[in-house]
């Protein structure tokens, strides 16, 4: 059997391949349960295949590139295109092998069992914080209805708590003051675990030669540096610092028609947490740029007198992310000077 190329569509007990010849004519198409894939990927000679990048994607990857076999990841939005007729298994494999023939297609690079667990460590940290919001907020709510309103922010109602327990002025029954009691051991619990993934991602950081590199840049810290190492690598799969820019949503979206071009706001593709983590840091740079004369705070307070302050704090989020992509690909060190003058 003579396969040139080869799409699978990823399931967790069942995997749907469909492969096709150096005509492009179909030559395979089969189902296999999970133990079945190891064995006929071991027997089947060196070919070219697709994945669409969804769960478990990346290590399939990695073990089908052990067995000699190139693998491409493509995102599912670039999937989607190729689908013919109605959805299912069979189709979306097809839809995968049809994609990876063009030559225009972009791809996901395979992350490492490392950028994985950097990764992981971030999805856990970042659900914790998200369990911590909820559980202020039901705090807040409860005392609300209660007659007690406290500030919006965690540290405001941590220094509240011990004070509405001790008060016995507060009409608060002896019922709900045990409810809160248990709610306040729940928030420090989960206060004690964010601390703990914080440190663990601090030693990552410290101990990353690129996570490293990337905290001399102003805005970028422990958190952004490992968030960004785990999710772009080497930043090769990019050609430009923009095609990254780009793909972190930083860059404009475009409405053009007729010759006239239309630039319109952020596009805010990509990764959320990404983003999110570089804007952040954008704007503490930003807050302290007025009591600064370096080459990068003089541009972010001319910036910010022209525009919106807003749009200077996604400037600079965006001029950082095209110096993340710089120093990753070609592993040199921050130099304040020459990018703030660029």
């Amino acid at each position: 059997m003579n396969i040139k190329r080869m799409g699978i569509d990823l399931a967790k007990q069942v995997f749907q391949i469909h492969g096709v010849d150096s005509h492009e004519h179909p030559v395979l198409r089969k189902k296999l349960k999970r133990e079945q894939m190891l064995p006929f990927f071991q027997n089947l000679p060196p070919c070219l295949i697709g994945i669409e990048a969804c769960s478990s994607a990346h290590y399939w990857a990695r073990t089908l590139q052990t067995l000699g076999h190139t693998v491409k990841l493509i995102a599912p939005q670039f999937v989607k295109p190729y689908v013919k007729a109605n959805k299912n298994d069979a189709n979306d494999a097809e839809a995968i092998c049809e994609a990876l023939s063009r030559p225009t297609m972009r791809f996901v690079a395979v992350k490492t069992v490392a950028q994985q667990d950097m990764q992981a460590t971030h999805r856990v940290r970042s659900q914790l914080v998200s369990q911590r919001t909820e559980k202020v907020n039901q705090i807040r709510g409860l005392l609300a209805e209660y007659g007690l309103v406290v500030g919006l922010r965690v540290e405001t109602l941590r220094k509240a708590l011990p004070a509405l327990l001790e008060n016995t002025d507060n009409a608060l029954s002896g019922q709900f003051c045990a409810l809160l009691s248990g709610l306040r051991e729940d928030l420090q619990g989960l206060d004690e675990r964010i601390k703990d993934m914080d440190k663990h991602i601090k030693q990552q950081a410290d101990s990353h030669p690129d996570a490293k590199r990337l905290q001399q840049i102003p805005g970028i810290g422990p958190i952004t540096a490992t968030a960004l190492v785990s999710s772009v690598g080497n930043g090769k799969q990019f050609k430009r610092g923009r095609d990254m820019a780009a793909w972190l949503g930083l860059t404009p979206r475009q409405h053009s028609s007729g010759g006239k071009d239309r630039l319109l706001g952020i596009s805010k593709r990509g990764d959320v947490y990404l983003r999110t983590l570089l804007i952040h840091g954008a704007r503490a740079v930003f807050k302290v740029a007025a009591n600064k004369d370096d080459p990068r705070s003089r541009w972010l307070q001319s910036l910010s007198e022209r525009r919106h302050k807003n749009i200077a704090v996604v400037a600079l989020a965006n001029k950082n992310a095209r110096i993340v992509w710089a120093l990753l690909t070609k592993q040199t060190d921050y130099q304040p000077v020459e990018v703030a003058g660029t």
